[in-house]
């Protein structure tokens, strides 16, 4: 074969090749063989929804759209991705709140909280950067005059004041917990039981529930006189109690009062700007306790959905996992106790708000609601 016939066919084959290379950029729809993963494509279009797993099934949350048309309507409703990804045109979603805490209606009253309580649930600290989801669930109102409802205030300033002293903190999303329990028939006066423990921990990641009472404020006036001006000083009392998920035990029983002399205010609206100061007293002093305790608590989170080779966890990158973390799988034992060691996955990506997916790189296949904590990390 000459020279010139090499040239030739040459010349021939090379048009041929620049077609087949500008297809396989860009195939059209109509072709049979496409690029990429629908897993892939999927987890796309929800990396900044608020997805939960709930019995092996996905959820997406959106706004109720009837949610105006009356009371009995739920502000959210939970949609299956499936269907969430064929109408989303028609859903609207809102990103995860992370201090989100109102009271529409009080449950009743926790037990006196002066209670001593040996049972500590604590373990190591978890490692740096890590969060551990609590959820704050309401603040009954003693207070002096009736009208007044400071629970919900004191809450969302116990949360900024935990937030700014400690990195290892998530704060669960109350109104969205509460309407999740009410579709599922499940009271507040209920969050206590066991099973709505255990769901609270499997479904949302949460580690530990914060019940708390205040007393007070009460406030002490001296009425101004034409030489001096009106003085006031006042005096609250919070009490809270820190709740397990996983053991259902209480870790430990807090209480704050400010000192009353602190609290002292002079001239217009001393009375209101000393219960102000009170609150802010105490509470600074509070969310130090709280902050200790919390970092104090054993990180874990569990195995929500086993999908093929693909393993989804309830915890993600709100949490401080990254892509490439190593997480050992434990077999989930009795209340407050981890099984033996299964085998490790290791983070491959996120999966909506705060969870992710990771495959098995060594020991056996995990088991939905298997307890999973860092062993290390690989980076990205």
């Amino acid at each position: 074969m000459n020279l010139r016939k090499i040239s030739s066919r040459l010349f021939i084959l090379f048009p041929i090749f620049i077609l087949f290379s500008v297809f396989a950029c860009s195939m059209p729809s109509w072709f049979p063989i496409k690029k990429g993963e629908p897993k892939k494509a999927k987890m796309k279009e929800l990396v900044d929804k608020e997805v939960v797993i709930i019995d092996k099934q996905e959820y997406v949350k959106v706004l109720n759209p009837q949610a105006s048309e009356g009371k009995d309507q739920p502000k959210y409703l939970y949609v299956p991705v499936n269907e969430y990804l064929s109408k989303k045109e028609s859903f609207t979603t809102l990103p995860m709140r992370a201090e989100g805490v109102k009271k529409e209606s009080p449950a009743k009253p926790s037990p006196p909280l002066n209670e001593e309580i040996a049972v500590v649930s604590s373990s190591k600290p978890m490692p740096p950067g890590l969060k551990k989801k609590i959820l704050i669930t309401y603040f009954d109102d003693r207070t002096t005059e009736g009208e007044e409802v400071l629970g919900d205030w004191v809450a969302e300033k116990l949360m900024k004041e935990a937030n700014r002293r400690s990195l290892q903190v998530l704060f669960a999303d109350y109104l969205m917990i509460k309407e999740f329990l009410g579709n599922k028939g499940i009271d507040l006066k209920d969050l206590e039981a066991p099973k709505v423990l255990q769901l609270l921990n499997e479904v949302f990641g949460v580690h530990a529930l914060v019940f708390g009472y205040l007393t007070g404020p009460y406030v002490f006036t001296t009425k101004a006189t034409k030489d001096q001006e009106e003085t006031a000083s006042a005096i609250i009392k919070i009490d809270m109690r820190l709740v397990d998920t996983f053991s259902g035990k209480t870790v430990n029983t807090l209480s704050a009062s400010n000192p009353i002399v602190a609290a002292k205010e002079r001239g217009s609206f001393s009375g209101e700007k000393a219960k102000v100061k009170a609150i802010d007293l105490a509470i600074a002093s509070l969310g130090r306790s709280l902050a200790k305790e919390l970092d104090e608590m054993d990180w874990f989170c569990r195995i929500a959905k086993v999908e093929g080779e693909n393993v989804y966890i309830n915890a993600g990158k709100l949490t401080g996992l990254k892509v490439g973390d190593v997480m050992e799988v434990f077999r989930a034992g009795g209340s407050g106790e981890r099984g033996e060691v299964k085998g490790r996955i290791k983070v491959s990506a996120f999966f909506g708000i705060d969870a992710s997916m990771g495959r098995l790189i060594q020991g056996k296949d995990p088991d939905v609601n298997d307890i999973v904590k860092l062993a290390k990390s690989e980076g990205t």
